[in-house]
C-alpha cells in the first residue's frame, strides 16, 4: 500500500492508499460519517461506513476533533461531486494526536484575533491558498531571471550605511565598530555584482522602520532586486514587463484552484498579460488632476492618485521620468532634461498600487559624487560605491519588486499582512 498525497490520489483510483494529515472537518449521519481530510496538498472526503470497518474505527467519530492529526487508509473512488473528483472509502483511521478544542471556528473573527493566532490561522483554506500562490510567485520570478542570464547574488542584510536615507532604518549594535543597519535594499551591492557577472539579482528579507499604518506596508518584507550592465532605461522597463507577465501566466497555470478559493477574477488577471501602458510623471499628474486630484509636478503619487491613474485599466501602468527631487541620488538624469531622472514605478490595476520601482543608475563618477555632496552624504561610507564608477563604469539599470505586494495583486487579497506567513508591522511582533 502506497503512502500518497491528496493531490495525487487520482493516480490510484480503485487502489488502497495511506494518507497522512489532519482532520479539516467532520460530518456524522447514522451509519455513516465523513472525515474531511487535508494534508497540505489538498482536501478529500473520507467516508466511514459502519458495516465496512471494525467497530472501534467507526466509533472514532466521537473521539476525533478538528485539526487532530490522523493517518487514514482506504480505497480511492471516483466521485465527480467531491472536491477534486475523488473520495476515500475508509478502512482504518489512526489518530496521531487528538487536538484540543480549536480556537478558530466557523464564526467570524476580528483581524487582531486572527493575527494573534496566526500560527493556527495559516491552516485555513484561504491562507493556505495564499501561501501556495506566494511560493509560485517567488519561483516564477527566479525562473524568469535564471532563464534570462541573471545570476543569484546574495547581498548582505547587515549594512554599514543606508541605500536611501537613514530615517527608516533599523539600527543594531555591531561590536567595536559601533552600529550597523538592517538592509533596506541590496541594490548598491548588486551594482558591484554586475561588474563581475553582467546581470544579477538578490531575493530576501528587507526592513523599513516606517511608521506606516496602511494596508500596503510591512516593517519586514521580501524584496527581489535585479541589476544589469549595459541596460538602459527603456530596456529596464522591458525586462520588468516581461517578468511580471511571466509571473501572471505562471500563477494562472499552477494555481487555478487556489485563485478560485480566494475568489480571484482569473479572467481579469489574464487580461493583465498584455502590453503595459506607459506615461511620464508629468502626464500622470495632468491626468489624475483632471480626474479630481490636486498635486504638483514635484509630488509623489499617493494611494488616491495611483488609484485614479489605473482606474479602468486592465494592465499595469508605468510612470516614468520622474522629477529628480522626488527620487534617490543614484538615479540617472535625462540628458535632454537634467531635472528629470530615468526612473519608473509600475502601478498595478484594481487599486493594488506600486509593485516595482526601478531606474537607470548614474554611471558618471563626478556627477554621482556631486549629487552625494548636494545631499550631504558621508562620502567615506560610500567610497566603495563610487569606486564602481572609476574602474570600468558602464550604463546600467535595475529594479526592485516587493514580493508581498505582487502576491497581493496576483491573489486579489487587499491587505499585505495576509501575503506573508508572519507579518511584522509597527503594532505587531508576535507570534
Amino acid at each position: 500500500m502506497d503512502t500518497v498525497s491528496v493531490k495525487d490520489v487520482g493516480q490510484y483510483a480503485g487502489k488502497e492508499v495511506k494518507l497522512q494529515g489532519w482532520v479539516y472537518n467532520l460530518r456524522k449521519s447514522g451509519k455513516i460519517w465523513f472525515l474531511i481530510f487535508r494534508d497540505g496538498t489538498g482536501i478529500i472526503q473520507c467516508t466511514v461506513i459502519k458495516n465496512l470497518v471494525d467497530p472501534e474505527i467507526f466509533e472514532k467519530k466521537s473521539l476525533l476533533t478538528l485539526e487532530s492529526s490522523v493517518i487514514v487508509t482506504g480505497i480511492v473512488r471516483e466521485e465527480p461531486r467531491s472536491v477534486g473528483g475523488y473520495e476515500l472509502t475508509v478502512k482504518t483511521v489512526q489518530e496521531v494526536q487528538i487536538a484540543d478544542e480549536y480556537p478558530i471556528g466557523k464564526k467570524e473573527h476580528g483581524p487582531d484575533f486572527l493575527l494573534s493566532n496566526r500560527h493556527l490561522w495559516l491552516r485555513s483554506a484561504k491562507q493556505s491558498a495564499l501561501l501556495k500562490i506566494r511560493h509560485t510567485v517567488y519561483y516564477a520570478i527566479t525562473e524568469y531571471l535564471n532563464n534570462n542570464g541573471f545570476y543569484r547574488f546574495d547581498s548582505p542584510i547587515l549594512t554599514p550605511s543606508a541605500c536611501e536615507g537613514t530615517t527608516t532604518l533599523f539600527e543594531v549594535p555591531y561590536f567595536e565598530q559601533g552600529k550597523a543597519y538592517l538592509s533596506q535594499s541590496g541594490q548598491l551591492y548588486l551594482e558591484a555584482g554586475i561588474m563581475s557577472l553582467g546581470k544579477c539579482y538578490d531575493f530576501g528579507p528587507v526592513f523599513r522602520a516606517e511608521k506606516s499604518k496602511t494596508r500596503k506596508h510591512l516593517t519586514e518584507f521580501w524584496m527581489m532586486d535585479a541589476e544589469a550592465a549595459y541596460v538602459k532605461h527603456e530596456g529596464n522597463m522591458k525586462i520588468q514587463e516581461e517578468l511580471i507577465r511571466y509571473v501572471i501566466r505562471t500563477a494562472i497555470e499552477r494555481n487555478k484552484t487556489e485563485l478560485e478559493i480566494l475568489e480571484r477574477d482569473i479572467d481579469q488577471l489574464q487580461k493583465a498579460d498584455a502590453p503595459f501602458k506607459k506615461v511620464t510623471h508629468r502626464e500622470a499628474i495632468d491626468y489624475v488632476n483632471s480626474k479630481g486630484a490636486s498635486i504638483g509636478y514635484s509630488d509623489d503619487l499617493g494611494t488616491q492618485e495611483e488609484d485614479l491613474l489605473v482606474e479602468g485599466s486592465d494592465v499595469p501602468v508605468f510612470v516614468e521620468k520622474w522629477p529628480a527631487e522626488a527620487k534617490a541620488f543614484y538615479m540617472k538624469r535625462d540628458e535632454n532634461d537634467p531635472s528629470i531622472v530615468l526612473g519608473d514605478d509600475l502601478i498595478a490595476p484594481d487599486g493594488f498600487g506600486e509593485i516595482i520601482g526601478g531606474s537607470e543608475r548614474e554611471d558618471n563618477h563626478d556627477m554621482l559624487l556631486d549629487r552625494m555632496h548636494q545631499e550631504k552624504m558621508n562620502i567615506a561610507e560610500y567610497q566603495w560605491y563610487l569606486d564602481l564608477r572609476k574602474y570600468g563604469s558602464v550604463p546600467h539599470s535595475g529594479f526592485g519588486i516587493g514580493l508581498e505586494r505582487l502576491v497581493g495583486w496576483i491573489s486579489g487579497v487587499r491587505h499585505i499582512r495576509e501575503a506573508i506567513p508572519f507579518p511584522r508591522t509597527i503594532y505587531r511582533i508576535n507570534p
